[in-house]
């Protein structure tokens, strides 16, 4: 009997053959013990066709086919198959089939030179089906990364949008995107540089280390995401990332379900709108909410300064900045003029005459609570105003000399 005739009754063995080979990989290969990632028939089936593949060259001359190969590689991908655990896999089964080779030469009397010859073959064929296993396992996976991405991206875009409803659902969203069923959660918004720039390029990352769950969505002009914070130390470690991150970041208040996300997300745009100067740096919600409200209602708010601070506008530059920083430092100190001195270097004296200049400019006098408010809303809104378009240039305080 030649070598010819040996490949040709293990042939004929070919399902037991296979099955033997699949119970040899997962007694060998740990990864593939688990059934519910790798069922047993579908490892018999792929062991089956990869020995009918060798075999059948082996037996007849032609080409090689790497086709059950590559869908090898294939459905590895799709289980989830680590590659390194499939190549693994691989070669024990060509090592299998080759000792099977041999017992079955070595009873029929085929030569060594045969043997050695068959050997190099069949290691030749292995590199190559080898090739087409590796070649097949990328290409999925990288498909299947993609796919992934795009659902989760779509799964975020549903509930900042509110497409999402039920509970059900939200519940199922939550777990694909790998976040908790409820809050606390905050969303985050950061302007972009240029279109298909992350500002906040590798912050998911960052945070999942520190065991913060979040998903994110890239616009054109923002990156926005949905964190969740389970404790108030979550929450400070989360920030100290954000800062870290040099961008410009609106934070939204904490809530609780995921039917509040789109609010909230307007309330992270609102931060970032009302955030002062034109540099990095992260505006929460809740830090200054009439500074928020007042970015909500431009329009509104240049009202505002048109009715309550105009007189105060048309001075000279110098006066009309001395006079804003003092009643900014004014209401900063809690309406005491003390206070306001001390943070401007000056006289209490100073201050108390330029809070007079003041009520005497507008008509409206401090002492009165709505007064002091509707002043202190558009000193606000002259503020943002400045520092988002430079509508109105107004220095920041230097020392009196």
């Amino acid at each position: 009997m030649d070598l010819s005739d040996v490949v040709a009754a293990i042939h004929a063995r070919l399902p037991e053959l296979g099955e033997r080979m699949a119970l040899r990989i997962r007694s060998d290969v740990d990864s593939y013990t688990d059934e519910s990632l790798i069922p047993f028939d579908s490892l018999r089936r792929s062991c089956t066709a990869n020995a009918d593949l060798v075999l059948s060259h082996l037996h007849r001359d032609g080409a090689p086919d790497p086709g059950p190969a590559r869908e090898t590689g294939r459905i590895r991908a799709e289980q989830g198959m680590p590659l390194a655990d499939t190549l693994h896999a691989y070669r024990i089964g060509f090592e299998f089939v080759w000792s099977e080779i041999l017992e079955e030469a070595r009873g029929h009397g085929v030569s060594d030179a045969e043997l050695v010859d068959q050997s190099a073959e069949i290691w030749a064929l292995f590199g190559l089906y080898a090739e087409a296993v590796v070649a097949a396992h990328r290409e999925t996976t990288a498909e299947l990364t993609l796919q992934r991405e795009a659902r989760r991206s779509a799964l975020v875009e549903a509930l900042f949008t509110g497409v999402i409803a039920e509970r059900t659902t939200l519940w199922e969203a939550a777990r694909e995107l790998g976040l908790p069923e409820r809050g606390p959660y905050t969303v985050v918004a950061a302007t972009a540089g240029s279109p298909g720039e992350e500002p906040l390029a590798g912050t998911e990352a960052t945070l999942g280390q520190a065991h913060i769950p979040s998903a994110w969505r890239l616009l054109p002009d923002q990156q926005i995401g949905l964190v969740a914070l389970a404790t108030a130390e979550a929450e400070k470690t989360g920030l100290r990332i954000l800062r870290r991150a040099r961008a410009r970041v609106g934070v939204s208040p904490l809530f609780h379900s995921l039917r509040d996300t789109p609010q909230a997300l307007r309330f992270a745009r609102l931060a970032l709108a009302g955030l002062p100067g034109t540099g990095p740096g992260v505006a929460r919600f809740d830090d200054n909410p009439l500074a928020m409200l007042v970015a909500a209602a431009p329009a509104e708010a240049a009202h505002l300064v048109e009715v309550v601070l105009k007189p105060l506008l048309g001075l000279p530059a110098p006066e009309r900045a001395r006079l804003l920083d003092t009643l900014e430092h004014w209401f900063a100190a809690a309406g005491s003029a003390t206070a306001a001195a001390q943070s401007l270097f000056v006289h209490p004296n100073t201050v108390r005459y330029r809070l007079r200049r003041i009520e005497e400019l507008t008509g409206r006098s401090l002492s009165d609570p709505r007064t002091a408010a509707d002043l202190g809303a558009a000193l606000v809104a002259v503020r943002s105003s400045a520092a988002r378009d430079g509508a109105l240039t107004v220095p920041p305080y230097r020392r009196e000399q």
